[in-house]
């Protein structure tokens, strides 16, 4: 089994991409993952929203493979506490031969038909936060659900 990481367009911020290779370095100590990078669709500034989600769903669904699971990382998905991340990522690794996608959308989320690819929504939390922070966050995250699975001193409950 490998974990993908699928993200649209590329950080400009230096600060969060030391971060998000932090824990991606760390991530790999435990996993495979590699990071999928949908680019920037051009001129979307001057798109309506709905053809942005659209035009972004048609490359997102283009880079995953029929049958593998499709988590979104999305504000209106199930909200788990680190444990439960935990649980939840233990379990979906034990079913053995799918490859894992985690999925953060653009700035106006993800298409109906990604959403009806998925296999599940998870929220990273109540609030809203950039897809860019997004990232850094979740790789936070699963870096801690690895050390929690792991029995590791990482994470203190």
């Amino acid at each position: 089994m490998k974990t993908y990481l699928v993200i649209i367009g590329k950080n400009d911020k230096t600060w969060l991409n030391t971060g998000i290779c932090e824990y991606l370095n760390r991530v790999k100590k435990y996993i495979s993952l590699e990071i999928v990078l949908i680019n920037d669709i051009k001129n979307k500034a001057k798109m309506p929203e709905l053809i942005v989600k659209n035009k972004e769903g048609e490359l997102i669904l283009n880079k995953i493979p029929k049958n593998d699971t499709v988590i979104l990382l999305d504000e209106k998905g199930k909200r788990l506490s680190s444990i439960d991340f935990a649980d939840f990522f233990q379990k979906q690794m034990n079913l053995g031969n799918k490859n894992i996608y985690f999925v953060i959308g653009g700035a106006y989320g993800f298409s109906k038909a990604v959403y009806e690819r998925s296999n599940y929504a998870i929220s990273l939390s109540a609030m809203t936060f950039s897809h860019q922070l997004a990232r850094l966050i979740f790789a936070e995250q699963l870096y801690r659900a690895l050390t929690i699975i792991n029995n590791e001193k990482y994470h203190n409950p």
